[in-house]
């Protein structure tokens, strides 16, 4: 299938440890997906570059400012229909490094998806339920010998 035939959404994620602990955010769910565990990030608007995303997106969903560093991990997946209408859709998604540089715990962003975030101890992430699984393709790019723990 070629690239003009099917919708694409970019997403732009942020990994971000502090002393074994992994900034999480509860996803409120919706129409399409239900709620859950899930990492600061989301959807890039068409004149951000992916790092402008992820400073808006954390800032949005946790209250923090952060320092975008390098990219951990890639990941996508295909869907037969797109949320709005019946072509093919692609999510691609990339997860940063990031490093709180100021702020406070606590989501900003008014109607969105995010209801809470939350500092979890690394060690109980790869338990927590439910979760999306790019909290699993986070982890696996920090832990790779947990990968067979992933759902």
């Amino acid at each position: 299938m070629e690239f003009t035939e099917y919708d694409t959404r970019l997403a732009a994620y942020a990994l971000i440890v502090v002393d074994d602990r992994i900034l999480l955010t509860w996803f409120v769910g919706g129409e399409h997906s239900p709620a859950c565990w899930s990492m600061p990030g989301g959807g890039v608007e068409y004149e951000e570059s992916l790092q402008q995303a992820v400073v808006r997106e954390v800032l949005e969903e946790t209250g923090y400012t952060v320092e975008v560093g390098r990219p951990l991990a890639t990941d996508h997946f295909t869907k037969p229909t797109s949320r709005r209408g019946s072509r093919p859709y692609k999510s691609v998604r990339v997860i940063f490094a990031a490093e709180v540089t100021g702020g406070s715990l606590g989501t900003i962003e008014v109607g969105g998806t995010t209801a809470f975030a939350r500092w979890a101890p690394l060690v109980e992430a790869w338990s927590l339920a439910p979760r999306a699984d790019i909290v699993d393709v986070a982890l696996a790019s920090i832990l790779p010998e947990n990968k067979n723990k992933q759902a």
